[in-house]
């Protein structure tokens, strides 16, 4: 008997192919809700289905060309199965492709990702947002790029799912560049590149002040391991949700009550050691601290939380730089 819309013989996930499905051992004079339900049924759903996905790794393995012409207008949708098929995660895991931080053009496997994997490095680092040219330059990246650690890209909206679904590679998990510790102590930096001086005291000092300043905006004010040439980054806590799956859930009205992010500190940065110094001035500290977190904020794609007090702020701070 040919079936074609009477039962759902593929996952959503590999709803682009087109087909139909021959056999003599399903009758066709049952309800619908009874042929779902057929173990025939669930024998052919399954050879099916692995029968798509063996063809589709012999095209990765084949034809590298014609596989990623398939993956860039159907890459998105397969992901999909990386959230909701767990039996064949291994499987879907080798055949996606990922735009990286030193891909350029190409996209690369993870089997890729993990040959060039650094010495000490236990994760799979990734960034999730809406647009590959804003992730490349987030300054969530600057100490993964001084380590010379590759971070995938990841812009489609099913990525931000599918990485929270406890999925490894070959032993590596699955980490954001956005959320918690970045853990990046153990990784030494590339050649030519000076090792991270200690925070002095001064610093420190000044970075409790912001944490006292900023306690109902934020949940912690820390000194970043990640950042390298900026002076301030928001992160996500250790705990909880991704920052841009928070912003997705809260954009199609789903997200509740946001966690307060993190806000890490560059104790390297001359803007800060040079705020760090301003002890005798409490009024230009004070508005110091609130412009980083609003720097922060826009460099995360985001807008000043009160922006009258951004305005304020700046225009109080250029005053006295002009004066």
């Amino acid at each position: 008997r040919s079936m074609s819309t009477r039962a759902e013989i593929l996952p959503r996930y590999l709803r682009f192919v087109r087909g139909l499905v021959d056999s003599s051992d399903i009758p066709l004079n049952v309800s619908r809700e009874m042929i779902q339900e057929s173990p025939v049924l669930a024998a052919i759903q399954k050879g099916v289905a692995n029968r798509l996905l063996s063809e589709l790794e012999k095209l990765s393995t084949n034809d590298a060309d014609a596989y990623q012409q398939f993956w860039m207008n159907f890459g998105a949708v397969l992901k999909e199965g990386l959230y909701e098929d767990y039996g064949r995660r291994e499987t879907l895991l080798g055949l996606a492709r990922f735009k990286t931080t030193t891909s350029g053009t190409e996209w690369r496997s993870l089997k890729d990702y993990v040959a060039a994997i650094k010495e000490n490095q236990t994760a799979i680092y990734y960034a999730t947002g809406p647009d590959l040219d804003r992730l490349a330059s987030s300054p969530q990246l600057e100490g993964f790029r001084a380590r010379g650690i590759e971070v995938l890209l990841l812009t489609d909206q099913v990525d931000s799912f599918w990485v929270t679904a406890g999925l490894d590679f070959e032993g590596k998990p699955f980490k954001s560049v956005t959320q918690g510790s970045a853990d990046l102590g153990l990784i030494p930096l590339t050649e030519g590149d000076a090792p991270a001086a200690s925070t002095s005291d001064e610093v420190s000092g000044f970075i409790e002040f912001v944490k006292e300043v900023l306690k109902d905006e934020v949940s912690d004010v820390r000194a970043s391991e990640r950042l390298t040439e900026s002076a301030a980054c928001l992160v996500a806590p250790e705990h909880g949700m991704d920052r841009q799956l928070e912003k997705l859930l809260a954009a199609s009205g789903r997200g509740g009550t946001a966690a307060r992010p993190v806000l890490e500190i560059n104790p390297r940065h001359d803007l800060v050691q040079k705020l760090a110094g301003l002890a005798a001035d409490a009024d230009l500290r004070e508005d110091s601290a609130r412009l980083l977190l609003d720097e922060a904020r826009i460099a995360d794609g985001e807008l000043p939380a009160d922006p009258r007090g951004f305005a304020a702020r700046l225009g109080r701070i250029w005053t006295k730089a002009l004066a």
